[in-house]
């Protein structure tokens, strides 16, 4: 039944508020409803850019933008990919942060999410098929809400990544905004400040772990894949200790993605390529040190291992180019609760005369001299003054990524680390970065935001019809994208711009494609991936 009147007013999907003609306001019975001028979008969005302007902070704007979300869709993302590179840090990390730690003394608008709790599951099924109101579901972003970028554990309120990164695909790649679904799995808290908050919206109790936690998980993946075939699972900010057990679990029997691990792989891989590729160095001759093994971290590793493979190396051989480091320090393989993810990598003490003294990080940089450190840490300064030039003395260009966010946790800032180096570092950041100038050179700081390769990717295996996410269609991803980098500007970037986010999101999902029809995991019979990418491409225009 066609929706009119109200109806397609309060429909996000169908509102174009003043942009409806004078011929679809009679036809869809909405005479009198509005002011009676008929605006285009641009005029739209004009008027709603200004609006943004008019706020004092990022939050008041990003709280005016999500209002704009709620009510029209179209013109949201017209708005937002007019100006892609002043939004991002608004829709997505870091101010997003901030309102997911206060999301529920925010609320106003559920924006089409689906809230499963671990206490109702019979209810799931109901759930998902009214949540999706008829809507043909391609990408789910899925979360539990217990690892929440870099600040924790945020229950149900973490919600709010699942909706921001489902933006990002929108508007980064042209995923249909109808076709994807936010779920969050409410299986409680261990925040004691939101348990004890009165108003937070989600189960008042501790994590419900184990098996019966992992049943909560099964039910809901068995049953949207029911309801929604060939679908786009993408998991995101799970705990340390599940996330890699549950993409371990699915990642072979359907279409599935864990961001954290497999999204900040890619993305830090390509960084690396684009360094080594200025640099004109070999990923096969690297030292990698890994500070903060735990989901970010080891995923980044996995990815490079693999990709140390391919290039020749044995897996014996690619192993021994890794060090992690954790709040224990450097980790061997006598390390007490130690996870699956981390054992094939820690080392042994008899390849150090003094192991029991490699407790903090800058004595495992003396020891082990790394020419790649990687931080995901959370430990905010933890790459000082003299890790850098301790590295500096052990390599002509130091591979150096501050990965942590938001921008307090980092754990150094790019124009630390170009000073401290004399210009040397290879540098990316898991936050927004200024160009550093230094010594009449400005260093351009490349962002290892997932959002660079996640939306292209994802768009590229929905266009494939993949049956799952393969390691090679992986690589393409991030070859697609440590291939744009221009090594040959002084301060180059090792990653390349979010400007440019919509241009290398279409070659990544191109890439993917062609890499699902050459491994026999396409179902769809497109012949090529420009081809199927362009089928299923959305636009934003009424």
């Amino acid at each position: 039944m066609t929706k009119t009147g109200q109806d397609v007013l309060n429909d996000p999907f169908l509102n174009h508020g003043t942009g409806f003609t004078s011929t679809e306001r009679k036809t869809l019975h909405l005479q009198g409803l509005l002011p009676p001028q008929v605006q285009t979008i641009d005029q739209q969005a004009q008027i709603a850019y200004e609006q943004v302007q008019g706020k004092n902070s990022n939050l008041e704007k990003r709280l005016f933008l999500m209002t704009l979300f709620n009510t029209n869709r179209t013109l949201f993302f017209y708005l937002f990919r007019q100006h892609l590179p002043e939004f991002m840090p608004l829709v997505y990390d870091p101010t997003i942060a901030e309102t997911i730690e206060n999301y529920s003394h925010l609320f106003i608008n559920p924006q089409q999410a689906a809230f499963l709790s671990i206490k109702h599951q019979d209810e799931m099924a109901e759930t998902l098929k009214t949540a999706a109101a008829g809507r043909s579901i391609k990408l789910i972003v899925v979360t539990d809400g217990e690892a929440i970028l870099g600040i924790g554990d945020w229950g149900t309120q973490g919600v709010d990544i699942a909706i921001g990164k489902l933006m990002v695909y929108t508007a980064a790649a042209g995923l249909n905004p109808a076709q994807v679904l936010p779920v969050v799995l409410d299986a409680g808290t261990n925040n004691p400040t939101l348990l004890q908050d009165s108003f937070y919206l989600g189960l008042h109790q501790q994590r419900i772990q184990g098996e019966p936690y992992y049943q909560f998980v099964d039910n809901f993946v068995q049953t949207a894949e029911q309801l929604f075939p060939n679908m786009y699972l993408h998991f995101e900010d799970f705990g340390r200790d599940n996330a890699a057990a549950i993409l371990n679990h699915y990642q072979d029997q359907f279409l599935t993605f864990n961001d954290d691990i497999q999204g900040t792989g890619i993305i830090v891989l390509s960084a690396i390529l684009g360094a080594l590729k200025i640099s004109q160095q070999k990923l096969t001759e690297q030292k990698y040190l890994c500070f903060g093994a735990g989901t970010a971290g080891m995923g980044i590793v996995k990815q490079i291992y693999h990709e140390m493979i391919q290039e020749g190396l044995s897996p014996t051989a690619a192993q021994k180019r890794f060090y992690l480091v954790d709040k224990q320090g450097l980790l061997f393989d006598d390390t007490a609760a130690l996870t699956p993810e981390q054992k094939p990598f820690t080392r042994s003490r008899k390849e150090f005369a003094h192991s029991d003294s490699l407790t903090t990080l800058k004595a495992a940089v003396t020891a082990i001299q790394p020419t790649i450190l990687v931080g995901t840490s959370t430990q905010a300064g933890a790459f000082d003054e003299d890790i850098v030039q301790a590295m500096s003395r052990y390599t002509p260009r130091p591979i150096i990524f501050p990965l942590s966010n938001p921008t307090k946790l980092a754990e150094a800032t790019a124009a630390d680390l170009i000073r401290w180096s004399h210009g040397r570092a290879l540098v990316a950041t898991g936050i927004p970065s200024a160009p550093v100038d230094y010594q009449g050179i400005s260093y351009q700081i490349g962002q290892a935001n997932n959002a660079l390769v996640y939306p292209g990717l994802g768009m590229g295996a929905i266009a494939a019809q993949a049956k799952i996410l393969s390691t090679n269609m992986i690589s393409a991803a991030a070859h697609s994208l440590g291939e744009m980098v221009d090594f040959r500007q002084p301060g180059a970037a090792v990653l390349p711009p979010i400007s440019q986010l919509e241009l290398f999101s279409q070659t990544i999902a191109e890439n993917v494609c062609n890499q699902a029809i050459k491994d026999g995991l396409s179902q769809n019979n497109c012949p090529n991936g420009a081809e199927a990418v362009a089928t299923i491409k959305w636009s934003a225009h009424y």
